[in-house]
């Protein structure tokens, strides 16, 4: 498995072995059985420093950096399961975008904004740009990409409209900030690099910044702004 091999690079020297014994048969040559013929008495020496092929670890050494490899291979496990999308069957294309996106937005590589336009529960038409990256943080997706609930604007979002009731709201994120310079435009600037994300779609999107319109069946109307952060120098 990938974490495995992962501990394996991360200490070498104790990942072969499974206990601290195997360790040291693996010091003692068959010279040294054949003059001391006792394997007990190699393994101790070994351990001293007098015989061996390679280097020497003490007990309490090589168990400390058997229990680091352990725990790095369960970290890089855990690393993968955060992975909501792993293992799911994907259907539809804006699922597939989600997913294609997860790693990216949970490690801070990128920040999506996602733009949604379809019916809430009440058969009401909404709309809104949702900060993927944040939502990832604040909800469990698996519900989503299984299929068992649908990703939607909220009023919690960066922005929301219900075009039934006119109500209109934007919030500030961990990740971006909106502008409001006009009421027919909105930008979003990234909080980390300052930078400008236009949702115009007659406009550039801006630096480091990409449209994907994605055409779904699920959804009435769906674009995802990708923006790649980088620190301002």
């Amino acid at each position: 498995m990938e974490e495995d091999q992962a501990a394996a690079a991360f200490d070498s020297s104790v990942t072969d072995f499974h206990t601290y014994e195997d360790f040291l048969d693996s010091q003692i040559t068959s010279l040294d059985l054949y003059y001391l013929e006792d394997e007990e008495l190699a393994r101790q020496l070994v351990e001293l420093g007098y015989r061996g092929s390679g280097s020497v670890l003490k007990r309490e050494e090589f168990e400390a950096r058997k229990a680091a490899a352990e725990a790095f291979r369960l970290s890089m496990r855990n690393q993968q399961r955060t992975l909501a999308s792993a293992g799911k069957e994907l259907k539809d294309n804006f699922l597939r975008a989600l997913a294609e996106r997860e790693e990216a937005n949970r490690s801070g590589k990128m920040t999506s904004i996602i733009f949604i336009r379809d019916q809430n529960s009440l058969g009401q038409e909404i709309s809104g740009y949702i900060d993927y990256s944040h939502r990832l943080r604040s909800e469990d997706f698996e519900p989503y990409f299984s299929g068992k609930k649908r990703f939607l604007p909220k009023p919690t979002d960066l922005s929301f409209y219900n075009w039934k009731t006119q109500v209109s709201v934007s919030n500030t994120t961990a990740n971006y900030q909106v502008i409001a310079e006009n009421s027919t435009s909105l930008l979003f600037q990234n909080r980390r690099d300052r930078k400008m994300v236009n949702v115009d779609p007659k406009a550039s999107p801006g630096d480091n910044s990409s449209r994907s319109p994605i055409q779904s069946d699920l959804y009435m109307h769906v674009v995802i702004f990708d923006h790649i952060t980088r620190m301002k120098v």
